[in-house]
């Protein structure tokens, strides 16, 4: 079986969102997860309090094993080639994009790369709540980068009244339609919410326990904010429902991943879904020769009416097997593979 692509996130946002914190969170997370940092920045950055020098190709090794490196955007190809090498076994890549970096640049980039071994996983804007008008004002380009994001990040969220997160999500969901707004405090948030930390040897061998895992009891975790939604279902999934559902997701539904079977039409591809925000990859694999075909999912979010996500995705089930066949779709699904 082909190795599992690396998923390389782009965390994007002006000087002062909190872009750093956040990365030092993801870092400092105890899942066990080696991340590849990329610096798209100059000068002296402290990361998990370690400073990584801004110079092209410098490499820290933390505590966590992750490898932090300092690089420009034309560099950005080379090191993650260097980053998705097998040998560094790394489960995620992120990209800390410079305050004044473009973020349609990078994603280009990123879709224009011949690397076979990542996957592009998306595009997280951090936005500062107690700055954001005058952000705003003084870099009108934040509209525009806010409709590149799939998701946007309000952090720093204990600096302003209830009153005044309330407009802001409000308008951030005007700026960016369609894309999930999550509140932070000091860029804490559930790791999960953007990777596995805990990925199983191969993408095609999770199982729905695997999938779980990190929902069993963990109530004084970060995540005990998020609700999560667990489906299984013994019978194919239509795909021409299934993909009303991702495009009416509910809001505060900010993660999806599991895996999925379209029935007979879709001979023996198992497809492996994985959702960041409004960001949606579909990765094609087979069901091993005894393994029972079923679709199973987990879904993570915050304020969601999980009864209702749960007959939403019941409503998607055939409900005959010998339903018309779906084949055109699975074309348009196959085009939003990486």
């Amino acid at each position: 079986m082909a190795r599992k692509r690396i998923p390389v996130l782009i965390v994007a946002g002006f000087l002062g969102s909190g872009k750093t914190t956040l990365l030092n969170h993801l870092l400092t997370n105890d899942q066990g997860a080696r991340i590849g940092v990329i610096m798209n920045d100059f000068g002296a950055i402290g990361v998990d309090a370690m400073s990584v020098a801004g110079q092209v190709d410098a490499m820290v090794s933390l505590s966590n094993g992750c490898l932090c490196c300092a690089v420009d955007a034309s560099g950005l190809d080379a090191m993650l080639g260097k980053l998705s090498e097998p040998k560094a076994n790394i489960d995620v890549i992120v990209i800390e994009a410079s305050g004044l970096a473009e973020p349609r640049d990078l994603i280009r980039l990123m879709i224009a790369s011949e690397n076979q071994a990542i996957t592009y996983g998306g595009l997280i804007e951090v936005v500062d709540a107690a700055e954001f008008d005058e952000t705003r004002t003084r870099h009108p380009e934040l509209d525009q980068h806010l409709r590149f994001a799939d998701l946007v990040l309000l952090n720093k969220t204990d600096r302003v009244p209830e009153p005044e997160q309330k407009r802001l999500t409000a308008l951030l969901t005007e700026l960016a339609p369609g894309t999930p707004v999550l509140a932070t405090e000091f860029g804490r948030i559930d790791p999960e919410l953007f990777f596995d930390p805990e990925p199983g040897p191969k993408t095609g061998q999770l199982s729905f326990d695997d999938l779980r895992h990190e929902h069993a009891d963990h109530s004084e975790h970060i995540h005990a904010a998020y609700e999560s939604v667990e489906f299984v279902s013994e019978r194919p999934l239509n795909p021409r429902r299934l993909v009303k559902f991702l495009e009416a997701r509910p809001h505060g539904l900010y993660r999806i991943k599991g895996f999925i079977d379209f029935g007979p039409s879709a001979e023996r591809q198992k497809f492996a879904m994985q959702s960041v925000g409004a960001f949606l990859r579909f990765e094609r694999t087979r069901w091993a020769r005894d393994e029972q075909r079923r679709t199973e999912l987990v879904l993570i979010g915050a304020g969601i009416d999980s009864k209702a996500v749960h007959a939403d995705l019941t409503a998607c089930v055939e409900n005959d097997q010998a339903e018309a066949d779906e084949r055109g779709m699975l074309l348009v699904l196959r085009h939003t593979e990486s």
